[in-house]
């Protein structure tokens, strides 16, 4: 059977599956990598709005720089635990140590196979927009099924496992199988990650956003965490509208994405002073909606080097009323903490 949640926005559907896991319906306990949880199996979503992306009723809140860097990281094709480490330091402990992840999307999407599978379903689409043959592949038998005793071969097995993508009637549609989906820390980050890549494809091609779609074969939530109590205590916010358009020609999007990774891997480099930080944050020249990602980035990494005044002074100047909403309730928590 097949469990369904359908939403305008993000937040709309994960309100849903909050309120499904509260009431217990076909949710079973089960034995997972990290603890107990309780699972549902075999979970279709669908997000009318993909732009709405964010899910804000998520408390304690998510952090939206770290949200973002994953974006970043994912569309440079990079597989460097650097970049996303300087906006989530505990991320170790789930993927593993050391100068690389195994599975990172990006790398997989971009560079793994031998193949840039983002540029060839651009080039296809592009010249065949009634194809059904774009798919987009993660997982890698050789590396990611089990050995023989079923153990993992790696702390870092992607959990989502391929994206499928068809225009139709001028919109850009997009499914997402995902192996493995955790509610509270894994869902809330998938829906950025690969609604911001529908939307930037779709500005590749000159196509409108469609729906966001996903089958998540496991969705759970641990039992031994907070995020369980978390769940069943969820207060619904009125989310605040996001303004900004990725949706930028390719070209555009190349150079405008390129140009924003540079300035964050300088600022995360260490070197950079305060004076230095605001600075690369001031990226003028870019689209409302790169400014507006560079300085939440920023923003981030002040906050993590306790340059608070700063944090909030490049916040400041951000124009998109759900970044500065995710990033009001983000500060907040952390001075909780």
């Amino acid at each position: 059977m097949i469990e369904r949640f359908t939403g305008k926005t993000a937040d709309d559907v994960w309100q849903q599956i909050a309120t499904s896991f509260r009431q217990g319906d076909g949710w079973r306990e089960h034995d997972g990598r990290g603890g107990r949880t309780s699972e549902l199996l075999h979970v279709a979503l669908s997000i009318a709005r993909p732009t709405e992306r964010w899910v804000v009723a998520r408390s304690p809140a998510m952090n939206p720089g770290f949200a973002l860097a994953e974006v970043v990281w994912i569309l440079a094709g990079r597989n460097d635990s650097k970049f996303v480490n300087a906006f989530n330091p505990k991320l170790p402990e789930w993927q593993g140590s050391g100068p690389t992840y195994d599975g990172a999307y990006g790398h997989r999407l971009r560079q793994k196979f031998g193949i840039d599978q983002l540029e060839r379903a651009y080039l296809a689409l592009k010249e065949a927009p009634d194809s059904r043959q774009v798919v987009l592949q993660m997982w890698d038998a050789k590396t990611d099924l089990p050995d023989e005793e079923g153990q993992a071969r790696s702390p870092d097995i992607p959990c989502n496992v391929m994206s499928l993508l068809k225009i139709r009637d001028g919109f850009l549609e997009w499914m997402q199988v995902i192996r493995s989906n955790d509610v509270w820390r894994g869902l809330p980050h998938n829906i950025v990650q690969f609604t911001s890549l529908q939307e930037i494809l779709a500005g590749w091609l000159g196509c409108k956003v469609g729906t966001y779609n996903q089958v998540s074969d496991s969705l759970h939530v641990y039992l031994d965490d907070e995020d369980a109590g978390c769940l069943r205590t969820v207060a619904p916010l009125e989310a605040a509208p996001n303004t900004d358009s990725i949706a930028l020609s390719k070209p555009d999007s190349d150079s405008a994405f390129r140009e924003l990774a540079s300035r964050v891997d300088t600022i995360i480099g260490g070197d950079s002073t305060p004076r230095n930080i605001l600075e690369l944050a001031h990226f003028p020249d870019a689209p409302v909606a790169i400014q507006n990602i560079l300085r939440v980035l920023a923003a981030e990494l002040a906050r993590r080097r306790q340059l608070l005044q700063l944090s909030q002074e490049i916040m400041a100047e951000c124009s998109n009323p759900a970044l500065t909403q995710l990033w009001d309730r983000w500060f907040e928590r952390w001075r909780k903490e």
